[in-house]
């Protein structure tokens, strides 16, 4: 099979050597860097294309799959084509408007008849903070657009909130983002994080639905800043819960955009059991794929053009799955440091039942200690400072963790790379036994 992947994110390597190691053909159509050059990742690994003149005449045609990494770059580019019957499979641009623009995304979970959390979208941040100083309640900020994941932010109180939006007010890129793309002030609930998602395609959900609790803070013990996420704990099962109040009942409108790919609603569970949403991703997780991949079998990329013609063949494992993310500095901060970051030796990261490559490349004259001398060869070295994910699976979350854990612990840089310690653990140790008493995450253990 020919496999074209349009990733503008770096997100998609790991898939990408799967399906080559597979068998199938593959490329990958890459965006180039703001100075004009190629972007790394991938570089003597998977073939690559940033011409998006030679994708359109050459590449959208030649492939049997094409698979869409995120919901940001080419979503009207690629329309067209989606509406032509090309075997695409990810966000159209109205999948991508219900993640992207908070109040859609909000007003598709209310006409579904999903119970939503009171929000006000705001285009500039002095009208937020005098709502804010009025309505102490309103306590979470969430931007809406392609916008840093650190202005997702869950305030302790009024004035907290209020100093950060003064804070962001300040720097002149956030005001035009905030003019054109708007954020979001959201009722705070207290309660257990919980998501849920699934595979969507003309023939309606997969048999499996995915399970999982996402770790956005950067340190352990859930303290830092945010970032997009450093590891998830999920789970395939077969009836869940949440999905009966979260997930399903948007499957009508799911079918009249011709959605194919994933879905996920992330929610609070209050104390009486009761969800509230507070958003959808609608399209591939990072690093919940990982997770996902894992534990998937077979042909890592049939299922997704058998979901496309209305069939569900994925077959999976119920294992419990952990994911953590290996980092360097300057992460989360990459963006506002622009630090240049490639060419770090990564060794020992070839456990390819457990690794999953990121922002890696094949460097040349790479200095490989072998049988005690130093040898310069070609070697994996960093393309950026999102190394790579590590994955671990169990019958249970410590033999999740105790596979990941011990994976990890095998892989080296001279770079001093840094992982969450407690992914799978922290907080789900007295969340467990709530979530079971409410009825979720059955059959779950520690």
């Amino acid at each position: 099979m020919k496999v074209l992947a349009i990733d503008c994110g770096s997100n998609f390597l790991d898939f990408l050597m799967r399906c080559q190691n597979y068998g199938h053909q593959v490329k990958w159509f890459d965006r180039k860097r703001k100075d004009g050059t190629p972007r790394l990742a991938g570089k003597g690994i998977i073939e690559k294309i940033d011409d998006l003149e030679e994708l359109r005449k050459k590449w959208l045609g030649w492939a049997d799959l094409i698979v869409v990494a995120d919901n940001i770059y080419l979503m009207e580019f690629l329309d067209p084509y989606r509406k032509l019957g090309y075997p695409i499979f990810g966000p159209s641009p109205e999948a991508a408007k219900m993640e992207l623009d908070r109040l859609h995304g909000q007003k598709c979970m209310k006409d579904a008849g999903i119970p939503i959390l009171e929000s006000k979208t705001f285009h500039d941040y002095g009208s937020a903070i005098k709502f804010v100083e009025k309505n102490p309640e309103m306590l979470v900020s969430k931007p809406s657009g392609d916008a840093n994941k650190a202005l997702s932010y869950v305030a302790h109180d009024s004035a907290d909130l209020c100093y950060m939006l003064e804070r962001w007010g300040q720097r002149p890129d956030l005001v035009t983002a905030a003019k054109e793309e708007g954020f979001l002030i959201q009722e705070k609930v207290k309660g257990i994080e919980m998501a849920v998602g699934g595979w969507f395609g003309p023939g309606g959900w997969s048999k499996n639905i995915w399970e999982n609790w996402e770790y956005k803070k950067l340190m352990a013990m859930d303290l830092g800043p945010a970032t997009g996420e450093m590891g998830t704990l999920g789970r395939y099962v077969s009836k869940s819960k949440l999905a009966d109040k979260v997930l399903f009942p948007i499957t009508d409108y799911l079918k009249e955009i011709g959605y194919v790919g994933y879905v996920d609603n992330n929610c609070m569970i209050d104390e009486k059991g009761q969800p509230w949403p507070m958003e959808w991703t609608m399209r591939p997780g990072w690093p919940n794929f990982h997770n996902q991949i894992c534990v998937h079998q077979g042909d890592p990329a049939r299922w997704m053009l058998d979901l496309i013609d209305g069939k569900d063949t994925l077959e999976v494992s119920k294992e419990v799955t952990i994911s953590l993310v290996m980092a360097i500095p300057d992460f989360p901060y990459s963006k506002l440091t622009n630090k240049e970051v490639s060419g770090i030796p990564v060794y020992g990261a070839t456990d390819f039942d457990h690794i999953h490559w990121s922002e890696i490349m094949i460097g040349k004259d790479v200095p490989v200690f072998i049988d005690g001398k130093v040898v310069r060869m070609a070697h994996p070295v960093t393309a950026g400072d999102y190394v790579l994910v590590c994955t671990g699976t169990g019958s249970t979350i410590t033999g999740a963790r105790k596979s990941a854990y011990t994976a990890i612990k095998k892989v080296r840089m001279p770079a001093s790379p840094f992982y969450r310690p407690d992914i799978g653990k922290g907080r789900m140790v007295p969340q467990l036994p709530q979530l079971h008493a409410l009825g979720y995450a059955t059959g779950l253990e520690f």
